[in-house]
């Protein structure tokens, strides 16, 4: 007999954390871990776009970071629980990663126009997701118990895929449209 995937215990607008605790559904935590989890599959879907199987596999691995990340924030901070690590070392590949890719894309001096290729606008909004994360768990962190290396892992993350999606507009032969502000004093037609 299949296992139903559906319980009604949330029909009445709360969910429940690891551990039991009950929380509405519109509660910063939940909108914590859900937006890591949106974040999670905009990130498959850029994976399932890219050929080149290293940049394939970090993704995988970042997905499994984003998982640990969404089980860690989807846990009852008032009980002593075991979940999985985020560690400093997982900060650190992005880093590397990122300082890999400089040593090839050429200076950045301008601001530039997310697109140019559909992989380089998933990179994109794959960013400005992780971006959304990071505030929602800042502003979580405020109020309650964070781990601060979850924040430090969201903020290298979106850089990450910042500097990936200049790398993949490179690799696609793809123009970075460098953003041209129109002058204040610039007649307007």
């Amino acid at each position: 007999m299949a296992t139903k995937i559906y319980t009604k215990t949330g029909d009445k607008g709360e969910t429940a954390l690891f551990g039991g605790k009950r929380l509405p559904k519109s509660h910063l935590r939940i909108e914590a871990y859900g937006t890591v989890d949106e974040l999670n599959s905009w990130i498959g879907l850029l994976r399932d776009c890219i050929e080149q199987e290293s940049v394939r596999n970090l993704l995988k691995e970042i997905q499994d970071r984003l998982f640990t990340l969404g089980s860690n924030l989807a846990s009852d901070p008032d009980k002593e629980m075991i979940t999985p690590d985020i560690l400093e070392n997982d900060v650190q590949q992005l880093e590397k990663e990122m300082d890999m890719m400089n040593e090839i894309l050429p200076l950045l001096k301008n601001f530039i126009l997310p697109g140019g290729h559909v992989i380089v606008s998933y990179a994109h909004i794959s960013r400005c997701v992780c971006r959304r994360a990071e505030r929602n768990v800042v502003a979580l962190a405020q109020q309650e118990s964070v781990d601060e290396i979850i924040i430090r892992y969201l903020n290298r993350l979106s850089d990450y895929l910042f500097v990936l999606g200049r790398k993949l507009a490179q690799d696609l032969g793809a123009e970075e449209v460098i953003w041209r502000p129109r002058a204040k004093d610039q007649e307007k037609k």
